[in-house]
Parts: C-alpha cells; sequence; structure tokens
C-alpha cells in the first residue's frame, strides 16, 4: 500500500472525530476529579456530550460519504472504549459500588481486545459492534453521566445504576463470546 493510501486510510473526518474524542478524555478527567461546584460537574458532563455527539456524527459522515475505512473501524470503537473506560473509573473513585461494574467492564474489553488481534492476525474481524454492544454502550453512557451530573444522588439510587449497568454489560459480554465463538460466528474476513 503506498503512503498516498495510508493518508486517505486515516486522515478522514470520521477518524479526526475519533482522535478528538480521544483528545477530550484527558480534559474530562481533569474536569470531574477536581470538580467542587455544581457548575464543574456540568462542565464535565458537556464535555462527555461532546464527546458522545461526535460519536453519532463520525459514523454517519462515514457511511454518508463512504469514508468507511478499516482505520476507523478499529480507532473509533478504541474511542468509544477508552472514553467509557476513563468514566466509569473516575465515578468509581467517587462511587465505590461501581468498582464490579469498572472490574466488568475491564474483563468484557480485555476479552474483546485479545480475541479481536487474534482474529484480526488472521486477516477477519467483526463487521460492525453487535447490537447488544450497541445498546450497552447507550446505557452506560447515559447512566454514568446521569452519575457525573447529579453528584448528590443517594447510595440507593447509585447502586440501581451500577445493577443495571452490570446487568447490560453481562448481556453484552456474552453475545461477543457467542458472536467469536457461537454456533452462528459473525466474525468475516476484512477484505468483505
Amino acid at each position: 500500500m503506498h503512503i498516498k493510501d495510508w493518508k486517505k486510510e486515516i486522515f478522514t473526518i470520521p477518524n479526526l472525530l475519533s482522535l478528538f474524542r480521544l483528545a477530550l478524555i484527558p480534559v474530562y478527567m481533569n474536569v470531574y476529579m477536581n470538580a467542587v461546584e455544581s457548575w464543574h460537574y456540568f462542565t464535565a458532563g458537556a464535555i462527555l456530550a461532546v464527546s458522545c455527539i461526535t460519536d453519532l456524527i463520525d459514523g454517519k459522515i462515514a457511511r454518508r460519504y463512504h469514508m468507511i475505512s478499516t482505520v476507523g473501524k478499529v480507532l473509533d470503537p478504541v474511542a468509544d472504549k477508552a472514553t467509557q473506560f476513563t468514566l466509569t473509573l473516575c465515578l468509581s473513585m467517587n462511587y465505590p459500588v461501581l468498582r464490579p461494574v469498572l472490574i466488568l467492564f475491564v474483563i468484557k474489553e480485555g476479552f474483546q481486545l485479545i480475541v479481536g488481534i487474534i482474529h484480526f492476525r488472521k486477516g477477519k474481524m467483526l463487521p460492525g459492534a453487535l447490537m447488544a454492544g450497541k445498546i450497552c454502550t447507550t446505557v452506560l453512557f447515559v447512566s454514568l453521566i446521569a452519575l457525573v451530573l447529579l453528584p448528590g444522588l443517594p447510595h440507593n439510587a447509585v447502586t440501581a445504576i451500577a445493577l443495571v449497568d452490570t446487568g447490560f454489560l453481562v448481556f453484552s459480554f456474552i453475545s461477543y463470546i457467542q458472536a467469536y465463538f457461537g454456533k452462528n460466528i459473525k466474525v468475516q474476513d476484512m477484505d468483505t
């Protein structure tokens, strides 16, 4: 592959938006971890909202303007997972009840990373995120952003959020295990 092809593959608007989302992570961490006033939490939530909006936009641009690339297929989920991990990590420092959610998230994503790399080296990958993964991502983002914006929620509400998040993570994890190793394996050649 020529260098020109690599530039076309990497420097697309969707990929630049994914890189922007990655750049927002340390900004969010700094704002949230140093938050004292309610407007600090609102600012952290606004940063996450910008991240979510760019996530929605990059996929639509990629599909509409035929900018789907192999780099983008890897970069977009990396930006999503890095944002989710950071969000869960920061919140679990303030809400210990979220630590099991963080541990399950790391196990699930670690599994997907390792199995994904193994398949990638064989020239195969999932054609995209599974519906269970998309639903889980949405639930995690909505519930965790709510915790950022509403730092004074009672313990019972935070516990309920942790249980819901755990349930969706387990459901998504099982779906990905089946996609890689079940009867109806969804892994495809990267060329298709």
